[in-house]
């Protein structure tokens, strides 16, 4: 006798509306019987799981969430009920795995329905909760360890901030040219470079000169400029754009007369400075101006067998300076070096303007060999095409 073929898309509909009802009986019994046909699919493994679950037969329900997993890895609910499961028998490390997963698997919040958009919010408080518990427990042993926040190593306290989510890692990622085996610092130890502190202590000078040259409107240029010869980007709003401007004492290698006799006190106080030497290219030394409510977006440098140098001079309330994934406020007078070929952004988030004066140096790991050789390099290579190449801070 010939059996007639299962509906399995109609019992599928009678197991959701009795979930809905609350019959989770009629529900295990319709699940199960698209189960036994073999062709359940990984929701008909999850209504099983839910049914289960809602009758309080725990190990049929995991049972079913594994089948749903098996059928299809990704499957959000059945993520969140494998880690729901996990949590409850004190698994905490396996069900925080399952949390996460299902929070990296979502799509954005305005793509889910309501109610899955709520358990994916709770999935990502679970989460939450696990990394909280772990950093407690794993900063209570350091700290018996001799580990201070605040005082131990400060590559170390980054370190655990990246096991712990809190930043990312970044990498060196100039556009130009990229020399190896160099290390992966974001900002440099300021005191590591002692030429520095002429400079600062120079500041009164520098600034007064800077005041001078901020009465004459037209002497800032913007910052990014088009070339008609070359291709380029709307560089997210900054090219061409004035609220980020320059007034260059050394551009291309080159001083610029009229502006340096301006800034005595300013080309004195850079004379002991490991200013990089390309013909051609650089140094560059300039007043960077950033205009009120101006956000200079992430972006990378050109080269790393340099260092940027940035000395503040006029800096308002809420200006700060991101280099990967450390972020500092800016203060008068107090200069730092970082590695602009690592993601950096600026912000100006006052009413007034910001300046600072900014030059390159030398990374301090190049030998006095490196940096003739990358000097000669860039020469030769603009001489091969007849003109510089776009290069830029």
């Amino acid at each position: 006798m010939h059996t007639p073929p299962t509906d399995t898309p109609s019992l599928a509909r009678s197991g959701v509306e009795a979930l809905r009802r609350g019959d989770a009986r009629a529900a295990r019994e319709t699940f199960e019987r698209i189960v036994a046909t073999g062709q359940a699919d990984a929701s008909a493994c999850l209504g099983l799981a839910y049914a289960c679950r809602s009758l309080k037969d725990n190990p049929a329900s995991r049972a079913a969430v594994d089948k749903a997993l098996a059928l299809e890895p990704r499957n959000l609910r059945a993520l969140i009920l494998k880690a729901d499961h996990l949590a409850e028998e004190g698994d905490a490390r396996a069900a925080s795995a399952f949390y996460l997963a299902a929070v990296k698997s979502a799509p954005p919040a305005d793509q889910l329905p309501p109610e899955l958009r709520n358990e994916v919010d709770r999935a990502r408080v679970m989460c939450d909760r696990y990394a909280a518990q772990f950093e407690d427990f794993l900063k209570d042993r350091l700290v018996r360890s001799g580990f201070h926040d605040g005082r131990s190593s400060r590559r170390f306290t980054q370190s655990l901030d990246i096991v712990f989510g809190k930043k990312k890692i970044y990498f060196q990622d100039p556009r130009y040219y990229f020399f190896p085996e160099l290390p992966q610092i974001q900002f440099y130890d300021r005191n590591d470079f002692p030429w520095l502190d002429k400079i600062e202590a120079a500041t009164a000078d520098i600034r007064a000169e800077l005041v001078e040259v901020l009465k004459e409107d037209s002497a800032f240029r913007p910052y990014v400029q088009g070339d008609p010869r070359r291709p380029h980007s709307d560089e997210e709003g900054m090219l061409n754009n004035p609220a980020w401007s320059a007034f260059y004492l050394w551009k291309d290698g080159a001083v610029v007369p009229d502006h340096a006799a301006r800034c005595p006190n300013t080309m004195k106080a850079l004379a002991e400075a490991p200013l990089t030497q390309v013909k051609g290219r650089s140094p560059a030394v300039l007043f960077s101006l950033l205009r009120p409510g101006v956000r200079i977006p992430p972006h990378t440098g050109f080269v790393n067998t340099r260092l940027i140098c940035h000395l503040p001079l006029i800096v308002p309330a809420s200006c700060g300076l991101r280099v990967g994934n450390d972020t500092r406020a800016l203060v008068e007078g107090k200069a730092w070096l970082f590695d602009d070929t690592m993601e950096h952004e600026a912000w100006n988030g006052s009413d007034r303007t910001r300046v600072i004066l900014l030059f390159e140096i030398w990374r301090p790991e190049l030998t006095e060999e490196e940096r003739r050789l990358v000097s000669s390099m860039f020469e030769a290579i603009d001489d091969h095409i007849g003109e510089k190449s776009a290069w830029g801070i």
